[in-house]
């Protein structure tokens, strides 16, 4: 099959799951101009462990790894089946890429990764699995692992970052979803929207360092290095393209990038 494209969504605040939003329907549309993958490999900033693990449970369960939010969030499920075989041929990648990856067989999926699933493949019938952040990185570590995992989207997986554009949590108005946007919230996706559809991933690598208020959009950067984690897989050779997801609580960017084969989706 030919090479499946590679996705970053932003996943935003667990209430995505039940205020689509701007974003829900985006990724709706999107999942429905793909072709059905073999798999999908999720890596979120929800799962970060000292060396690369990759869950390779049959049956993953919903996590619901957030406290203090309406009820109704705790009753939803995503019952995808899990992909123990691909998930094997994933540590065989990151091992000779020289990561000492392990399987592990307890891990679901954290709302990282089923909250975005619910909107592109809402049947959950697709089996997915995760792959666990190194907790050490930094923009050129984060491509360099997407580097290692990129053989998988030749191989009918589909990879997807799932992270945040921007997510300073010390100033997001959760009592205002549809708050308006912070400009520096605004100026940073902007920066990272030309990073990225430039093809800069030099550039892109860098952002911590040289992108506007990125200390303030990032004040840590685990939900950015998915971003990364895609560019790697994807490469700087492919275009890619930015799904508008609006801005949500004020400084949550929802936008999302999809990376390579985007010749037939438009983004709204």
């Amino acid at each position: 099959m030919p090479r499946l494209p590679i996705l970053f969504i932003s996943h935003g605040s667990p209430t995505f799951a039940i205020e689509p939003g701007k974003a829900g329907p985006a990724l709706t549309a999107l999942g429905q101009t793909l072709s059905r993958p073999k798999a999908i490999l999720v890596v979120s900033p929800h799962w970060m462990t000292r060396e690369p693990r990759v869950a390779v449970t049959p049956r993953p369960e919903t996590i619901h790894d957030f406290g203090g939010f309406p009820p109704a969030l705790y009753q939803l499920q995503y019952p995808a089946p899990g992909a123990p075989e691909v998930a094997a041929r994933a540590i065989n990648l990151l091992r000779t890429a020289g990561y000492a990856a392990e399987a592990d067989a307890q891990w679901g999926l954290d709302h990282g990764a089923w909250v975005p699933l619910m909107y592109l493949f809402p049947a959950a019938d697709v089996p997915v699995f995760q792959v666990s952040l190194p907790a050490r990185l930094d923009g050129e570590r984060a491509y360099a692992y997407g580097q290692a995992l990129a053989p998988l989207a030749d191989e009918g997986v589909l990879i997807v970052g799932s992270g945040s554009l921007t997510h300073n949590l010390y100033e997001v108005r959760f009592e205002a979803p549809g708050a308006a946007a912070e400009t520096y919230a605004i100026e940073f996706a902007a920066w990272v929207n030309a990073a990225v559809t430039d093809r800069d991933h030099a550039r892109l690598q860098q952002t911590m360092a040289v992108a506007p208020h990125a200390q303030r959009a990032h004040p840590t950067a685990e939900h950015l290095w998915p971003l990364m984690v895609a560019a790697g897989a994807a490469g700087a050779d492919v275009p890619a393209r930015r799904i508008d997801g609006g801005m949500t609580h004020g400084v949550l960017s929802m936008d999302a990038f999809v990376f390579g084969g985007v010749s037939d989706f438009s983004p709204s």
